[in-house]
């Protein structure tokens, strides 16, 4: 469904750019408490997110880097191709972290046992790199942090975790 949106920003410290839209325009992507959608704005980017409701309707978060992606400003006009996400997770898995996931009976466990919007902070995690033998430690550190606080997920020992498993690859390399 093409949609016709103004990027708007909050008057907030918590959120900059959005994209709203109405209350009927969103209606026929929202599953009760799923509001999973995969848009494309102005045909160069694709983003993952949810419809988030506020009082007037709806609104995608934008974040800086797709706002200069798409060099827009606020008050620019945008289209955007609304389609219902029906993957398993709600954003791209990565082939690396599935791998681990596939390998990593416990871990899998611990990850599964999370709610969907750790899962994703999780994957993005992982998927935010490019580069495949960072991916792989990403996941890993992920994966023993998890297994180590049995399924209780603490970003900040998990950052340390991450820092010490690319320490361990500099080390190896």
């Amino acid at each position: 469904m093409l949609i016709k949106s103004i990027l708007t920003r909050f008057d907030s410290n918590v959120w900059d750019y959005h994209l709203p839209i109405t209350k009927q325009q969103a209606e026929g992507f929202i599953d009760s408490d799923n509001r999973r959608v995969i848009c494309t704005i102005n045909n160069k980017v694709t983003l993952h997110c949810a419809l988030m409701p506020y009082p007037k309707g709806y609104f995608i978060l934008m974040n800086q880097a797709n706002v200069k992606k798409l060099n827009i400003k606020e008050g620019d006009p945008v289209n955007i191709v609304i389609n219902k996400d029906t993957s398993e997770y709600g954003v791209p898995m990565p082939d690396s972290f599935l791998a681990l996931l596939s390998q990593d009976e416990q871990g899998s466990a611990y990850f599964h046992q999370l709610t969907p919007g750790k899962q994703r902070s999780l994957i993005y995690i992982v998927g935010k790199v490019k580069n495949i033998d960072s991916q792989i430690n990403k996941g890993l550190a992920i994966l023993s942090h998890l297994t180590e606080a049995k399924g209780q997920l603490d970003f900040k020992r998990l950052n340390e975790k991450i820092k010490e498993y690319n320490q361990r690859s500099k080390l190896n390399s």
